[in-house]
């Protein structure tokens, strides 16, 4: 098996209350991209292959960190949260979150809701996108050479839940710590993926930098 290196995308249009209006970098995004993308050069880090999910942030941030043609594969696209949360909303009386502090406690309810079924009528069931994740994960630490990934936050923490095995409410609280255009890598270990580094920052950590290190 390969290291596999995981980025969250850069900083989206966080304003939006929808998928597709969502599913583009902010002028800040990809400005957090770019210098993610210096400091790879800057310390002589490389990469045999690369890859990204089909959404336009990943994209994006892809190739703002000096990368134009990932190969691209949906499986690792993102959960459909807006879509779980109009839903959840329409069937359970569960309003959307209106702030992050609603937010930390609005995810992890969407998540159970949607494994138990729940939530009726959603793009991929919660199983669905476990299994995708899983998949791809593993495809892509089979390759040759080392990897790495453009993708989104919900996807990053089920592919460490995936590769440790831990539990739902593990993998939500993970989820709503991940930072725009951090860096999480996986490290084959015996038969499998281990996690060994997580939401690291390195380009954002200049004091003139910090105002970059933001969650959505």
């Amino acid at each position: 098996m390969s290291q596999v290196t995981l980025i969250r995308h850069g900083q989206a249009n966080t304003g939006s209350q929808d998928e597709t209006g969502y599913d583009k970098l902010s002028d800040l995004g990809k400005q957090q991209a770019g210098w993610l993308g210096g400091y790879f050069d800057s310390i002589g880090e490389r990469f045999d292959r690369v890859y990204s999910g089909t959404l336009i942030r990943h994209r994006e941030t892809a190739e703002a960190m000096g990368f134009p043609e990932p190969v691209q594969d949906a499986r690792l696209n993102e959960v459909a949260y807006f879509d779980l949360s109009a839903k959840m909303h329409t069937q359970l009386g569960i309003k959307p979150p209106e702030n992050r502090d609603e937010f930390i406690q609005h995810l992890p309810l969407v998540f159970t809701a949607w494994r138990e079924g729940q939530i009726k009528d959603t793009i991929e069931s919660y199983a669905q996108f476990e299994d995708r994740v899983d998949e791809v994960l593993h495809e892509i630490a089979a390759g040759e050479g080392r990897a790495l990934v453009c993708t989104s936050g919900g996807w990053i923490s089920m592919a460490i839940k995936v590769a440790m095995g831990l539990q739902l409410s593990s993998m939500a609280r993970l989820a709503l710590t991940i930072m725009n255009s951090s860096v999480h890598q996986m490290h084959p270990v015996g038969a499998g993926l281990t996690l060994t580094q997580f939401n690291a920052v390195p380009h954002l950590a200049d004091p003139e930098r910090q105002f970059a290190q933001t969650f959505i």
